[in-house]
């Protein structure tokens, strides 16, 4: 499945939700990670988020059970570009 994850942490807490998101996502824009994840590392995700998140913090998981149903428009260079090369 393919899925988008926003965070919103204080600013000196941000890097560990990045930390977090790039060992399933990719890293696109600020505080936004997205890709392919299985259900399972999925699951893994929302608990290790719950887990990091402190009172007057928020994280989004946009879940898109097909890509049919995405339709992704990038203006500039794609960050998701790089990763398909390595």
């Amino acid at each position: 499945m393919y899925v988008v994850m926003v965070y919103d942490l204080e600013a000196d807490r941000t890097h560990k939700a990045l930390k977090l998101g790039r060992r399933y996502l990719t890293h696109v824009q600020n505080s936004v990670l997205e890709g392919e994840i299985s259900e399972g590392d999925l699951a893994t995700l929302r608990n290790e988020v719950e887990d990091l998140l402190k009172p007057g913090e928020s994280t989004i998981i946009y879940e898109l059970s097909s890509d049919t149903l995405l339709n992704r428009s990038v203006y500039g260079d794609d960050p998701t570009d790089e990763k398909r090369f390595l």
